[in-house]
């Protein structure tokens, strides 16, 4: 069941709904202690309830953090108040890669930098967490264009998979 626009998780004031998925939903949400914007994703009851993979989702976000890329959405900590537990990430705005493909064919030269960020990006990815080749499944909802062009992506499902295999740490 969503969250009330107004509702307060530790220092978040929760805002609009940005989307479900598996893991939770995620709401556009105030820090108010630091007066920014973030994304708030809150992990479903029974995720949060599971101390195994409350635990998984823990080891996720300290993986996640540990990146540090202009193409990655950044991860800024875990909140947990009482029953409820989220991660706390970048607000990256703006349409998803899926949405601007959908609203028609994309211009070479606008084609071509996203593309190159993407690469840079999972470049990066790879270099950092895989210790181990791994297929990775890349879906344009996990990639957000921002105004000034530039792609944003977000890696929790791969995280996931790498975690649940025991197969990567962050590079030292």
């Amino acid at each position: 069941m969503p969250l009330m626009s107004g509702t307060k998780i530790g220092f978040y004031e929760i805002g609009a709904l940005l989307g479900v998925g598996g893991m939770g939903e995620v709401y556009r949400s105030r820090d108010s202690k630091l007066g920014r914007e973030v994304a708030l994703k809150v992990l479903p009851s029974g995720v949060a309830a599971d101390p195994d993979r409350l635990g998984r989702f823990s080891r996720e976000a300290k993986l996640l953090a540990a990146l540090n890329h202009p193409n990655i959405a950044s991860i800024y900590g875990l909140e947990d108040s009482g029953a409820t537990h989220a991660l706390v990430m970048e607000l990256v705005e703006g349409p998803t890669l899926a949405e601007r493909i959908h609203a028609g064919p994309i211009p070479a030269d606008e084609a071509l930098p996203l593309a190159k960020q993407i690469c840079e990006a999972l470049e990066y990815k790879g270099t950092q967490l895989i210790a181990v080749p791994l297929m990775l499944q890349f879906e344009g909802g996990r990639a957000a264009i921002q105004s000034q062009a530039t792609v944003v992506l977000n890696w929790l499902p791969e995280v996931r998979r790498l975690v649940d295999s025991g197969q990567s740490s962050p590079a030292k």
